[in-house]
């Protein structure tokens, strides 16, 4: 396989996993979900996903075998980037009900009768003073601090992409659910670069 061949062929895998990622978590596909799987969709969506990047990742390295390594003159700079990309994601996600996040806490309402909500309250401490999509924020440093062959580097791509992209639909779908409340809120918090600092 070629060079073009393969970064087509990945490039069209990240593709199905960014439109079916999107269309899942879209609010017209979740209300015909839920009357088959009720309290298990977050679950059920996540497990998805994850099958799904496993998938694209198989295939990038399918795609993408016996590609050379790159050499870097700094890569101890880079692996820095990439511990702070991970502090950022692990700070993100502690930010969030993580029950809520993977699915376990619907499930668990389920059985003791009581209806968790799916969504997220709006959130406007810790992290997000800084950027209004911190996982997202450390997911970038990450893809791109890691860069090491023509696999990484197409990785960080199509990953920033799809990254940048999803933060488009996402910023629809909070607008939809807080309003005024998100407006504001976007108006003073970059969303992902946190070029004000603390802006909030």
């Amino acid at each position: 396989m070629s060079s073009l061949e393969a970064h087509a062929l990945y490039a069209a895998v990240w593709a199905t996993f960014g439109i079916g990622h999107s269309l899942l978590a879209g609010q017209s596909v979740k209300a015909r979900l839920r009357p088959f799987l009720g309290a298990f969709h977050r679950l059920a969506y996540n497990l998805f996903a994850g099958a799904h990047l496993g998938l694209v990742w198989a295939t990038g390295a399918m795609a993408f075998a016996g590609a050379p390594a790159y050499s870097f003159q700094y890569q101890v700079a880079l692996t820095g980037i990439q511990v702070v990309g991970w502090l950022v994601l692990l700070v993100g996600l502690m930010s969030y009900d993580l029950g809520r996040f993977a699915g376990s806490k619907q499930i668990r309402g389920y059985f003791q009768g009581v209806k968790e909500p799916e969504d997220e309250p709006l959130r406007i401490s810790g992290p997000h003073r800084f950027v209004r999509h911190p996982l997202y924020a450390g997911v970038v440093l990450i893809l791109w601090a890691r860069v090491a062959d023509e696999l990484s580097l197409a990785t960080a791509v199509w990953g920033s992409i799809y990254l940048f992209a999803g933060t488009l639909l996402e910023e629809r779908k909070l607008l939809g659910l807080h309003g005024r409340a998100y407006a504001e809120y976007r108006g003073k918090v970059p969303a992902i670069v946190p070029w004000k600092g603390r802006a909030i």
